[in-house]
């Protein structure tokens, strides 16, 4: 597996495009198993695949500060970027069987990994929740999706470590899903921050995954090309 220090992004779509373009990469048997990390020095809001903004955000909010909310390309629940949110991807192959044959085995086998390294680098006791939470003491503080391909798979996540966390509740609403170790907390009794840093979360992913540094070019060109199908879109963003 390769890791990538990717450019500092143009815009805020920018990151969603990089991960289309690595996995895209990946199933085009030009590039293999990649590992990334990335955040955004604005907030913006990302949007899962399926949800809308009317019903997940304080859209008039959003407005009024210039508050971007976007729409990446995995599922999951609607999260609020920017720094103090650092982020990683991650592309892996699709063997034909094991635990990474399958959407559930692949989510439960790969939180057990970030699980371990993270109980690890914050000695806390870091548990997975719902199906690709992390928290300590049930507060969430990572949040994880997953998008597949016929041989591949995109993994990503973000960890709070220095978020501005009374953000969210004034730019996302209650979720209209969530997770039962949830119990209809709010935003601010529900999240935490951790105390790390953007160095340590990459070079603890580095050494778990057994990354080395990429030897080929980042996948500027495919970036480029979704950013130009969908992720420069306003339409891809706004649709419902």
């Amino acid at each position: 597996m390769e890791w990538f220090q990717p450019p500092s992004p143009q815009s805020p779509a920018e990151p969603l495009a990089w991960d289309e373009a690595f996995l895209d990469r990946a199933e085009s048997g030009e590039g293999g198993e990649a590992l990334w990390f990335w955040e955004s020095p604005t907030p913006f809001v990302v949007l899962g695949y399926g949800q809308q903004a009317a019903v997940e955000t304080q859209s008039e909010t959003c407005e009024h500060h210039g508050v971007p909310i976007l729409r990446r390309c995995s599922g999951g629940g609607a999260v609020l970027q920017g720094p103090g949110c650092w982020n990683y991807g991650l592309v892996l192959r699709i063997p034909e069987a094991g635990p990474l044959a399958s959407i559930t085995g692949a989510n439960a086998w790969i939180m057990e990994q970030n699980r371990q390294l993270l109980a690890d680098l914050l000695s806390l006791p870091v548990t997975v929740e719902g199906h690709t939470d992390l928290a300590i003491e049930g507060r969430k503080f990572s949040g994880n999706a997953q998008r597949r391909k016929r041989n591949h798979l995109l993994f990503h996540g973000t960890i709070l470590y220095k978020f501005p966390l009374s953000l969210i509740a004034q730019l996302l609403k209650f979720p209209s899903a969530q997770p039962d170790y949830r119990q209809s907390r709010d935003h601010s009794a529900f999240v935490r921050n951790v105390s790390t840093t953007p160095q340590a979360l990459s070079e603890a992913w580095i050494r778990a995954w057994g990354a080395h540094h990429a030897g080929s070019e980042f996948p500027m060109e495919r970036a480029q090309a979704a950013m130009e199908a969908r992720y420069g879109n306003p339409e891809w963003h706004s649709r419902r």
